[in-house]
């Protein structure tokens, strides 16, 4: 059974000769805007496997001249495949990390004994699976005062050096472009300090803790300096929510509002990250700029779109003249003239507007993104949690429903721990309430629940997982949310599908692998349904992970189903829609479907109705836009790019893209 299906997904299908040049000069053509080293790999897999091939090699090497391979070691999301891939080499018997020497880059403070430390979650995902001496395993200590910090960073740098310094750096990236921990600010000289740790990395490791509360606020790290001394250095990324801080390191200016590109400095340091990560290098979103491309329509598409946003100018009043300004004039040669692109491209964006998403009636459906038949179709809609079905697409649902579709909602996971205690509290009140006004305060399940409940939340500390009972309850209020939402979008209850997918339950933040159990439960549904048509969430940038696992469910749901030679996907279509992050690039969609000011008001309301989801939600992030407002912004945003664009002007857009089964 494939479970990873997603990252598979290749929306524009890049060269290789664009991420994987043949030869020095053509390495040198494509990355003359690269300031780093930078080498792209279509997976992550194959990106881990790279690094760890120079790690082995450089152990090796060492271990042949009778020395010590000296690691710095970051605890970062994105270094756990290489570490996988390492502890995979050792089990395997090619490698022995005997001779190997582990710097700890970075360490958690203030911390007391037992806390959760970036020493644990370092043993956590390599050094307890491999045979490296714990002797040979060194780390800042988080439990000291802070009067004696500036001494053990001076000491720490020391010991580093009777090492003889570190050989291989393996750094992870945030989002602000903190390595290490050094956050947004950092100077080329700083040493090993005692830092604060900015808000977004709080967040980012807020994986490992629980909640960001549960996140120290300070954390002593090996300075930019540091870093610089070592004698190669790997930084990965993997996925697109780290494309925008990845291509600002690598073709940006060296500045210290961007810690990672003091990298620019060094003779040895290599960016490794996969497709998804570097899909906003020039190389890859705008090739045409450092090399001649082999111009398929949505390479011509983004082409265009770009001039239009460079020139200011609507898509069919581009000229010769822009073209040629712009780098652009293989495409005159290739369609004769401006006019002829652009009323190519002009009527394919056209084509993709449509205020029939499940397929128009008695139409010809020639240049329409769904088919006229069959008509009404049976709809699934996979929601990953129990309101993205109206972030996402709660226009297209209205618009659905009112058009005569036989539409299902599945509710992938509970949500429950994004739901607040003090949310608990107020339903708890209301059941004891409703037991001691109706019942005669006869129930003692309700009772002893309530004070249980009530004794828990009194005491319950940062990082604490909630009680069975408590998960049960907060995930109780989201399916009420959810069933509310769906009764206001006129879907009925029994066409409410709530499938608690065990991965979610976990009751942390970080979850648990996605199993064929998990694949099993959507797979029952789909051959229930039996749909037409799926729509299923394409945000694979999903900061917490939990999308992309629903997804790669759903995908293998239908990838067996597909094996099994099921009729009923032969008739299907399936459509992925993006969230609250981000929009699809405008070169991929394929369906956009229009709302009125009545309509957005509809998707508002349908959002509000997940009360629990407002301005108390666990996990609303630094964006301060609550989820309705995110949702708008980004449906008014699209609109309004198409209206830029030359094209019909709405009030709001969502779009969506359709995928195949592999």
């Amino acid at each position: 059974m494939r479970l990873n299906l997603s990252s598979q997904i290749v929306l524009n299908k890049i060269p290789e000769a664009f991420y994987n040049p043949k030869t020095a000069v053509e390495r040198s053509e494509i990355t003359r805007e690269e300031h780093i080293r930078t080498d792209i790999f279509q997976t992550m897999e194959e990106g881990a496997s790279n690094i760890a091939d120079a790690i082995v090699a450089e152990i090796k090497a060492k271990e042949q001249l009778g020395k010590y391979c000296v690691l710095g070691l970051g605890t970062g999301q994105s270094l756990t495949p290489v570490y996988n891939e390492l502890i995979k080499r050792y089990e395997q018997g090619e490698i022995s990390f005997r001779n190997v020497v582990v710097f700890n880059v970075y360490e958690y403070f203030p911390l007391v004994a037992g806390q959760n430390s970036a020493l644990n979650q370092l043993r956590e995902r390599l050094l307890s699976h491999v045979d490296i001496p714990e002797q040979n395993v060194y780390s800042l200590d988080g439990t000291i005062s802070q009067e004696k910090v500036q001494q053990q960073c001076r000491l720490y740098e020391q010991r580093i050096q009777t090492f003889g310094g570190i050989d291989v750096m393996l750094l992870g990236i945030g989002r602000l472009g903190n390595i290490a921990t050094n956050e947004p600010g950092s100077g080329l000289t700083s040493a090993t300090r005692l830092i604060l740790i900015d808000a977004t990395s709080r967040e980012e490791m807020s994986v490992s803790f629980g909640s960001t509360e549960s996140v120290p606020p300070c954390s002593i790290t090996l300075g930019i300096a540091n870093i610089l001394a070592a004698r190669k250095i790997y930084l990965t990324a993997w996925g697109e929510e780290k494309a925008d801080i990845i291509c600002k390191t690598v073709e940006g200016k060296i500045s210290d509002s961007i810690p990672a590109s003091f990298l620019q400095t060094h003779n040895d340091a290599h960016v490794v990250i996969d497709l998804s990560a570097a899909s906003k290098l020039t190389r890859i979103i705008h090739p045409w700029l450092v090399t001649s491309c082999e111009w398929t329509d949505k390479l011509t598409r983004a082409a265009l779109v770009w001039l239009c946003q460079i020139t200011g100018k609507p898509i069919l009043k581009l000229t010769n003249k822009d073209y040629n300004e712009n780098g652009l004039s293989e495409l005159l040669a290739l369609y004769g003239s401006a006019y002829n692109a652009n009323i190519k491209i002009f009527n394919d964006l056209q084509h993709t507007i449509t205020g029939w998403p499940g397929g128009k009636p008695n139409a010809d459906d020639t240049y329409r993104p769904e088919r006229a038949t069959p008509f009404p179709k049976r709809v699934i809609v996979f929601s990953p949690h129990p309101d993205d079905d109206v972030i996402s697409m709660g226009g297209t649902i209205q618009r659905l429903v009112k058009q005569g579709h036989d539409l299902h909602v599945a509710y992938e996971t509970s949500g429950n721990i994004a739901v607040g205690d003090e949310e608990v509290t107020r339903f708890m009140h209301f059941v004891n309430g409703y037991n001691q006004l109706f019942m005669n305060n006869e129930c003692e399940t309700i009772k002893n629940m309530y004070k249980e409940i009530k004794e828990f939340l009194a005491t319950k500390k940062e990082g604490d997982i909630d009680t069975a009972e408590v998960r049960t309850i907060k995930g109780l209020i989201r399916r009420g949310e959810a069933r509310t939402a769906c009764t206001f979008n006129n879907i009925p209850l029994d066409h409410v599908h709530f499938l608690d997918l065990p991965f979610y339950e976990s009751g942390k933040i970080e979850k648990l692998p996605m199993t064929e159990k998990d694949v099993e439960v959507v797979r029952q549904l789909l051959q229930e349904v039996k749909p037409q048509q799926i729509f299923v969430a394409g945000d694979l940038a999903d900061p917490h992970g939990t999308h992309r696992k629903c997804t790669d469910a759903v995908m293998a749901a239908i990838d067996v189903e597909k094996e099994a030679g099921a009729e009923w996907l032969k008739d299907c279509r399936i459509w992925m829609y993006r969230g609250a992050w981000a929009e699809w690039e405008i070169e991929n969609i394929e369906m956009c479907v229009p709302m009125s000011p009545e309509e957005l008001r509809a998707k508002r309301n349908s959002i509000l109705k997940h009360s629990s989801q407002m301005e108390s939600a666990p996990f609303l992030g630094n964006d301060e836009r609550l989820f309705w407002q995110r949702a708008e912004d980004r449906n008014r945003a699209t609109a309004a790019l198409y209206d830029s664009l030359g094209l019909a002007c709405y009030e709001a857009m969502e779009a969506f893209v359709e995928y195949k089964p592999l």
